[in-house]
């Protein structure tokens, strides 16, 4: 028989059995598919050296009225702004005490310092920083004790222990002339209290064991309870940020200074009116620029305060123009409604003239109406909801979004988007960290995509992207827990860990791993019949057809891989595999079988020389087979 050529249909498709999908793609790891092929994906790199505190889980971008880019960045411990190459801690201040209320005990032989501070209100991970201390006596001197420091542990609502160190890190140990108590002119300046880095059970609205309280009871919203999310949104050149469950901050950026203030409770704000004291999310509303806070707490029945516990189904919102002002009058837009359907608001997202809100159950548009009653809240959809509150995202093709049943778009109407992969993301994602789900847009190659937790694992380990102009997918292992695409910058950026440190990456620069190759690339097809499928065949040649990209070497290599086998019931067995380079004109194979399927992959065992700054884009492949009889 003469040469064969093999061009696979584009994306991968597990939907049916590697051998159902003939004629496809099977499986597949940091690979895209565009103008039908395959070909590897873009690399990262740090975007500035900085790294910073806990994990990353919101990034936000916008432009003061100077000209100056600033990217806000909340984690599980802090809320920063990043511009040059550092990053301003601005997390907001829970509690400053007086002089003197703060006390330190030390132990001779120990680095470990127990604070006393009455009624304290913090938890394991805060960070306080302290002022006006003396001497100890010894080893653990003004210098060590007055700066900022993260709490190791809580040993009642009176007593924490901070471990001393010197202010380039370094541990330092009390000795026996330590014997001191820093003084009467110590202060504790707290910040907000830190988040969970992974969703707990019994944490959320409703969330508790059977028979434990009344029924219908629920467990408390508290940001301290809460998987450390953060919601934000601008107000012309300011930025507005949430906790879940938490307070609202706000960040004038003309009047603070970078490295020196910090973000304030709205409550502050000059002309502050029954702010909320606790939101599920903030965003701000297009054109007519209302701050919105979904799953407020409500004003109480005398309207003289907020009531502080959150109402889960509450859609509250400031004046027009005036983030301070939420008690509706006549003479203003403040107000609020409330979804009918479900028990909470999982998320929500500012879209083409309308909010979209998802509950639990159903989906909601928020739209501008005007006086006397400033929105309307009509249910889109009821039967569709969110898997977690970043799991949506809007894309010049309409707002897609991540359900525990699949996958969703709304261009005025809800329509499910086919998926090749939902049983491979469905059947093996891990439903008890819904919420660290995160919807991305890579506007540059048409992609909208989602990293999620599978399995057991409690650390986002996966992605899965859509190409909703080709309509095609792709799948594969990266841990990225936030995302924000071009727009200010000409790249996509994401928070990842390097070294067990929390970095934003540039994305979609070169072909590398940082600075090394990207390991495990690949894509391997689906099985395909050698001839019919009736006899057995002899696979003698293969005759590659891939681009290489990016290096300018010529010594660029990947694999190829041949498998076979001759029933679907059996394994597939690898029967070769060959090294490759860009001037390779055939590979010479000895694979006998009724199925064969092929891979292309990363060669991560070549040279690191050879690796670095290579991509590569998979053509037509031709292959040789021979018929080799029945038996």
């Amino acid at each position: 028989m003469p040469l064969q050529k093999y061009i696979f249909n584009p994306g991968i498709n597990k939907e049916g059995t590697d051998y159902t999908a003939e004629g496809g793609w099977f499986d597949g790891n940091l690979v895209r598919f565009r103008k039908g092929l395959p070909e590897k994906i873009g690399g990262w790199v740090k975007y500035i050296t900085a790294s910073f505190e806990g994990t990353g889980r919101k990034l936000f971008g916008w432009t003061s009225l100077n000209g100056t880019n600033l990217l806000g960045l909340g984690t599980r411990s802090k809320l920063y702004i990043q511009s040059g190459a550092s990053y301003s801690d601005i997390t907001p201040i829970r509690v400053t005490t007086s002089a003197g209320d703060v006390t330190f005990s030390a132990t001779n032989g120990s680095s470990s310092i127990d604070v006393t501070d009455a009624s304290h209100g913090a938890v394991k991970g805060d960070f306080v920083t302290f002022s006006g201390a003396a001497s100890l006596g010894g080893n653990v001197i003004a210098a060590v004790l007055n700066q900022e420091y993260e709490i190791d542990s809580i040993t009642s609502t009176n007593v924490y222990v901070i471990t001393a160190k010197d202010t380039s890190g370094t541990t330092v140990t009390a000795n026996s002339s330590d014997s001191g108590n820093g003084g009467s002119s110590t202060v504790g300046t707290y910040q907000i209290n830190v988040g969970l880095d992974v969703f707990v059970a019994g944490t959320g609205w409703g969330a508790s064991t059977w028979g434990d309280g009344a029924w219908g009871s629920s467990t408390s919203l508290i940001s301290v309870n809460q998987l450390r999310l953060w919601s934000m949104d601008s107000f012309g050149e300011d930025l507005i940020a949430n906790v879940r469950a938490g307070r609202i901050y706000y960040w004038d950026t003309s009047a603070k200074t970078l490295g020196t203030d910090r973000a304030v409770d709205i409550a502050n704000l000059t002309g502050a009116n029954f702010t909320p004291t606790a939101a599920l999310q903030v965003l701000v509303s297009d054109v007519d620029r209302h701050v919105i806070a979904l799953g407020a707490d409500p004003i109480n029945d005398a309207a003289t305060a907020r009531t502080g516990t959150i109402d889960p189904l509450l859609v509250a919102f400031s004046d027009q123009e005036n983030p301070a002002e939420w008690f509706p009058t006549s003479t203003n837009t403040a107000g609020s409604l409330r979804c009918s359907a479900g028990s909470q608001i999982i998320g929500g997202l500012r879209a083409r003239q309308e909010t979209l809100i998802w509950t639990d159950v159903a989906l909601y548009s928020l739209q501008f109406i005007g006086a006397p009653f400033t929105f309307g809240l009509n249910l889109v959809n009821e039967g569709v909801s969110l898997v977690g509150p970043n799991a949506a995202i809007n894309t010049p093709s309409g707002v897609f979004w991540m359900d525990k049943k699949g996958f969703y778009s709304y261009q005025g109407a809800v329509q499910p988007v086919p998926c090749s992969v939902r049983s491979y993301v469905l059947d093996d994602f891990n439903e008890s960290q819904a919420f660290q789900v995160f919807a991305f847009l890579n506007k540059q190659f048409d992609e909208v995509g989602w990293f999620y937790c599978s399995g057991t694992n409690t650390v986002i380990d996966r992605y899965v992207t859509y190409n909703y102009v080709e309509q095609t997918w792709a799948i594969g292992n990266l841990s990225r827990t936030a995302w924000l695409d071009e727009g200010i910058e000409s790249f996509p950026r994401a928070t990842g860990t390097s070294s067990s440190s929390n970095y934003v990456f540039s994305h979609e620069t070169g072909f590398d791993d940082e600075d090394s190759p990207m390991d495990n690339v690949f894509v391997e097809s689906a099985d395909f019949d050698l001839g019919d499928g009736e006899e057995f065949q002899f696979v003698r040649r293969c005759i590659p057809d891939v681009k290489f990209t990016g290096s300018s070497g010529t010594t660029q290599t990947m694999n190829f891989v041949l498998k076979a086998r001759n029933f679907p019931g059996e394994s597939l067995t690898t029967d070769q595999t060959t090294a490759f380079t860009g001037s390779t004109t055939k590979i010479d194979t000895r694979a006998r079988g009724r199925q064969a399927a092929v891979r292309f992959e990363s060669d991560d065992d070549g040279d690191t020389g050879t690796r670095l700054g290579v991509g590569f884009r998979i053509g037509g492949t031709r292959i040789d087979v021979q018929p080799n009889g029945r038996r």
